[in-house]
């Protein structure tokens, strides 16, 4: 009896220090099973497990400059040409379209001193608001001013507004408007028409809102009618920008073959790719009425100065100019007698020609020459008696 009390009695003693320690080793065994043991493949590849007690990482940030896409190389600046005295003065008319054209055609034309562009755009302008801005008037006065010689017109964004006809408000694509609106057209294409200046007009492009898009297409229609009812060069930029189903379309390949945002974000312009490529398609319709460039090659005219040169010949063409073709003959001075291309033929300068061939010259061939026939005449022998043989 007395040992159970003094077993009891130790272990009153000691069980207050040793609860901590087991406690302490059952918290180490917890710990120890949540954990994963590492293997090699851990070592070498790490592991995605973490322990219970770690506290949730956050996730580092990628670098600014890794979220950027990469710069791209500083354009090369274009040289300032300075423009001849005598340079084609190319004049581009119409709205905000006409605005962003004049820009990329002087980047297009920028190392050409033969060429200067007159941006001649107004934002929010067109054919129908007359009270606003009149272009009759307005293209009356550059005439006269003899400020252009070839016109570019890219206009009608703004179009699609009632139109004043005799105080009466028409409103648009009726029947009326339609009517209305050509006779505005055809009057200004007339202007240019009779002061001899080239007209290149330049096609409404697609529009991404469908009705204002629909608007546009038929406004295009009236427009290219009265284009070529003027005999103005029409450029086609509908189906150059938009997709193999006639739809708008915002990105399309520039003038490199890379494909990059043709349009603004509102739907309506073009950006600077989309307008430097519609000044390419212009390009191409102005070779009609320009031949100017940075090269000019003086070609000579082996017939000059003879009288073969009044003859109707196929024109010289040559990097920056082109002899035009002389359907109405050659000017000949009275007091002066051309040399005969037969001339540049014959051995001696000094000889005379004769001035023409008898009936009797023509069977006097000699055998073997080409024109004898086989009836030739031997020398000395006359033509009656070559002809008797």
């Amino acid at each position: 009896m007395r040992a159970l009390t003094f077993i009891l009695f130790v272990l009153a003693l000691t069980l207050p220090a040793f609860v901590p320690v087991v406690g302490y080793a059952q918290a180490r065994f917890d710990v120890a099973q949540q954990q994963k043991k590492r293997t090699l493949f851990d070592l070498l590849f790490g592991s995605d497990d973490k322990p219970a007690t770690e506290a949730p990482r956050k996730k580092s940030q990628p670098a600014a400059s890794g979220t950027r896409k990469a710069a791209l190389p500083p354009a090369i600046p274009t040289p300032n040409v300075e423009k001849a005295p005598d340079a084609t003065r190319l004049a581009v008319f119409g709205d905000s379209l006409a605005v962003d054209l004049a820009k990329a055609m002087e980047r297009f034309y920028a190392e050409d001193p033969n060429l200067v562009i007159i941006g001649q755009g107004v934002g929010s302008s067109g054919f129908v608001r007359d009270d606003f801005f009149d272009w009759d008037k307005a293209l009356r006065d550059a005439i006269a001013a003899d400020s252009f010689d070839i016109a570019v017109v890219a206009m009608g964004i703004n179009d699609r507004q009632n139109l004043r006809v005799d105080g009466s408000s028409v409103k648009p694509l009726t029947d009326e408007w339609k009517i209305a609106y050509s006779a505005r057209l055809n009057a200004f294409l007339e202007q240019l028409r009779a002061a001899g200046k080239p007209v290149i007009w330049v096609e409404l492009p697609p529009m991404e809102a469908p009705t204002y898009g629909s608007a546009m297409t038929q406004i295009s229609s009236l427009q290219r009618l009265a284009a070529f009812s003027a005999g103005a060069e029409y450029v086609e930029t509908f189906n150059r920008f938009a997709d193999e189903n006639g739809n708008y379309v915002a990105v399309g390949p520039d003038l490199s073959g890379q494909d990059v945002l043709m349009r603004k974000k509102d739907g309506i312009h073009f950006s600077s790719a989309g307008s430097d490529k519609l000044a390419f398609f212009i390009n191409q319709s102005l070779k009609r009425f320009y031949r100017g460039g940075t090269i000019s090659v003086a070609i000579a005219d082996p017939l000059a100065e003879t009288d073969a040169a009044a003859m109707v010949r196929l024109p010289f063409q040559g990097l920056g100019q082109v002899r035009l073709l002389e359907v109405a003959g050659a000017v000949i001075p009275l007091k002066s007698i051309s040399r005969r291309a037969g001339d540049l033929l014959i051995a001696d300068p000094g000889a005379t020609l004769p001035s023409g061939f008898s009936l009797e010259d023509m069977v006097m061939a000699p055998v073997g020459r080409a024109d004898a026939f086989g009836v030739g005449v031997e020398p000395g022998q006359s033509a009656a008696s070559g002809a008797a043989n």
